[in-house]
């Protein structure tokens, strides 16, 4: 089964619109077609950006709904430490080698982003850097 690292851009995304690639992604993790890779680290930043004030008053995000989904993570995930050092990262943006630490970390086959920083990458470390559409594309071809 393919193991996929969520940036956090998709799993918000997914929140905040229940139509789109990012929903249809988390749906796909719901049904078991994939394991989703996680780390202390990005589920922080998940946490922490869906507590956003204008976030949660926009989207009328509650606290309960923001636990119940990282509830959903810490059960349903397969967890690496997120702190195994690699080499080779010189990125735009340093809080995307969370992700990258995470895939390479927990041997992913896919990360699935919507920061052009890291789709400008294409790959590291031979795991593929996709958008929410390619991977569906992927999961529909299997």
């Amino acid at each position: 089964m393919l193991r996929v690292v969520l940036d956090t851009n998709i799993v918000v995304s997914s929140v905040l619109s229940r139509s789109g690639p990012p929903a249809r992604v988390m749906d796909a993790w719901r049904e078991i077609k994939f394991i989703l890779l996680m780390s202390p680290a990005i589920l922080a930043e998940v946490r922490a950006t869906l507590d956003y004030p204008r976030i949660r008053d926009k989207y009328a995000i509650t606290a309960q709904n923001i636990n119940e989904l990282c509830q959903l993570f810490e059960r349903h995930t397969l967890w690496v430490s997120g702190e195994m050092p690699v080499s080779g990262l010189r990125l735009a943006d340093p809080k995307d080698e969370m992700f990258l630490i995470c895939a390479v970390e927990g041997e992913a086959d896919f990360v699935v982003s919507g920061d052009r920083h890291l789709l400008e990458l294409g790959e590291f470390a031979g795991i593929a850097i996709v958008t929410a559409r390619q991977f569906l594309q992927r999961l529909e071809a299997d």
